[in-house]
C-alpha cells in the first residue's frame, strides 16, 4: 500500500503539473538565487525547497522532473514488454531455428553492460525524450522475452495444453486460452522491477549530461547541476535524490506485491 500510495501520488503530481508546481520550471529570477528552503524571493515569495544557480524554484523543476521520469519509465516498459514478450512466447512455443536466432540476438546483446550500451546509444542518437525511450526499449526487451520463454517452456508441456492440442485446438487458441494467461503474472513483476530501474538509469544519464537536454527540468539534471553547490547549498541535490529514492522504492514495492498476489504458493 505504501508503494501504491507513492506510485498514485507521483502520477497524480505529474498530471497536474501545471497546477500543483508554484512557478514555471524554467523561469531564471538571478535576484533569488540559491535561496535556501523556505526562504522569501525578492518578491516575497516562497520558495518550499529553495531555489537554484539561477533562481529557478526547486519544487517547480522536481513536479516537472517527475512528468519526464514516468513518461521514458511507462513507455520503455510498455513497448518493450510488447516486444520481448511476443518474441518470448513465439521463441518458446515454436522453438526451432526461430528460437535459436531469438535466443543468440539476446545473448549477445546481454554481452554489453547494460549501462555501457545505453551510454554507447544515447552518444549516438544524441539526447532527448524519444531517444531515451529508443534506448531504454533496446536494451530491456531481452529480460521480458527470456522470463516469457522460460515461462512457456515450462506451460507447453502441462498435461492440459497437451490435451487441448490433441483435441484439435489451434495455436491462436492456445495463446490466448492457456499460455498467455499463465505468463503474465512474471513478466508484470519483470515489468515493475525495470520502471524502477528505467527511472535510476535515466537519472544517472541526466546526471552524465546525456539525457533530456536543458532547460528541460530532469531530476538527473538537478543531480547534475547541485553537485557543484553540494556543500553550500545542499538542498539542490538532496531534494531530487529523495524523489528518485521514493518512487523507485515505491515501484519496486508494488512489483512484490504483484508477486505476492500472483503466486498461489504464498497463499
Amino acid at each position: 500500500m505504501a508503494g501504491l500510495v507513492i506510485l498514485l501520488l507521483t502520477t497524480a503530481i505529474a498530471v497536474l503539473a501545471p497546477r500543483v508546481a508554484p512557478y514555471p520550471p524554467a523561469q531564471v529570477h538571478l535576484v533569488d538565487r540559491l535561496l535556501p528552503p523556505l526562504a522569501a524571493g525578492s518578491t516575497t515569495s516562497l520558495h518550499l525547497l529553495g531555489t537554484d544557480q539561477l533562481g529557478r524554484d526547486v519544487l517547480s523543476r522536481l513536479v516537472y522532473g517527475a512528468r519526464v521520469s514516468l513518461i521514458i519509465s511507462s513507455a520503455t516498459v510498455v513497448v518493450a514488454g510488447c516486444i520481448g514478450f511476443t518474441a518470448g512466447i513465439s521463441a518458446g512455443y515454436w522453438g526451432g531455428p526461430w528460437d535459436l536466432v531469438i535466443m543468440r540476438i539476446i545473448d549477445l546483446q546481454l554481452a554489453f553492460p547494460f549501462m555501457l550500451l545505453a551510454l554507447a546509444i544515447v552518444s549516438l542518437l544524441g539526447p532527448s525524450v524519444a531517444n531515451l525511450i529508443v534506448v531504454f526499449v533496446v536494451t530491456s526487451w531481452p529480460v521480458y522475452a527470456r522470463t516469457a520463454r522460460a515461462s512457456v517452456l515450462v506451460i507447453r508441456s502441462q498435461e492440459y495444453v497437451e490435451a487441448a492440442r490433441s483435441l484439435g485446438a489451434r495455436a491462436p487458441r492456445i495463446f490466448l486460452r492457456y499460455i498467455v494467461p499463465n505468463i503474465v503474472a512474471p513478466v508484470a513483476v519483470v515489468a515493475s522491477f525495470q520502471m524502477a530501474q528505467v527511472i535510476i538509469v535515466e537519472a544517472a544519464l541526466g546526471f552524465l549530461g546525456l539525457g533530456v537536454p536543458p532547460p528541460t527540468a530532469t531530476w538527473g539534471n538537478m543531480l547534475a547541476d547541485g553537485r557543484v553547490d553540494i556543500q553550500g547549498a545542499w538542498w539542490l541535490s538532496l531534494f531530487p535524490g529523495l524523489a528518485i529514492t521514493l518512487v523507485a522504492a515505491g515501484v519496486n514495492f508494488v512489483g512484490d506485491a504483484v508477486r505476492d498476489a500472483m503466486d498461489p504458493r504464498l497463499r
